[in-house]
């Protein structure tokens, strides 16, 4: 996709996206466009380049040449937020859930709406009493569900997702996987995810991008490349998906 195709209106765009460690370039000539309300999956292998992704576009690494911007509306003074791979690693393991709940409303300096942690936790079918215990004493699927309270809670445009529902057991995954689809209709933000499972991706997202050595290998509307994949690449990905029965119907 050219620069000249960006959405103009779009929450989240890269732009020609060059991103090194030492000599090596981990991801070559990245151009996306994400608007509001609408979920964008980045699919590909181990070291295909997906958290280096996540990186750059929360600045914590640099790019080596392009751009990362981002827009919200005036009103909302929210960064964009992170859910990650592995519950309980966003929480302070010595602190109530609820304070790291907390947390990025008062780095930000918000303020919240009356109820707003209220309604969320309901839901994300969260009990407001689990928030007083700390992260060991719940369970992987309540961790999961308070790392995305903890992300939802300021309002932000833009949720990144890293791989969201690798720590959970099936049930679990869809479950919070359905969850988070409602919230996102609800709060129209919108969503980044990465992850390894096509399946999870063509069921909850507007487009896919498949990345491959950190190259674009392909992007296309979901349905579509559910269907009709163009590279031999991603042909491949979406035969081994059938095989593993995550996209049944789509043979």
């Amino acid at each position: 996709m050219r620069a000249s195709q960006l959405d103009v209106f779009a929450v989240l765009s890269l732009r020609n996206l060059h991103v090194k460690r030492g000599s090596r370039v981990i991801l070559h000539d990245i151009s996306l466009s994400l608007p509001a309300g609408k979920t964008l999956a980045v699919v590909g292998e181990s070291g295909a380049g997906k958290s280096t992704l996540i990186a750059a576009i929360l600045s914590l690494l640099k790019p080596s040449a392009g751009d990362v911007t981002w827009n919200a509306a005036p009103t909302n003074r929210a960064r964009p937020a992170l859910v990650m791979q592995e519950p309980r690693a966003a929480f302070n393991p010595v602190c109530s859930l609820r304070r790291s709940v907390m947390e990025p409303v008062v780095a930000q300096g918000l303020t919240l709406k009356e109820g707003r942690l209220e309604r969320l936790c309901a839901g994300l079918e969260l009990p407001l009493e689990l928030l007083e215990r700390r992260p060991e004493q719940v369970s992987i699927g309540q961790a999961q569900r308070a790392g995305i309270l903890r992300a939802l809670i300021p309002s932000p445009p833009l949720v990144l997702f890293d791989e969201p529902l690798s720590a959970l057991d099936a049930v679990t995954q869809k479950h919070t996987a359905r969850l988070i689809s409602e919230l996102q209709q609800e709060e129209g933000f919108a969503a980044l995810i990465v992850t390894h499972d096509l399946g999870y991706a063509v069921a909850h997202s507007d487009q896919i991008a498949v990345l491959k050595d950190g190259r674009i290998e392909e992007i296309a509307d979901a349905k579509t490349f559910a269907t009709n994949p163009q590279s031999a690449y991603c042909k491949s990905l979406r035969y081994a998906a059938i095989a593993l029965g995550a996209l049944e119907g789509a043979a």
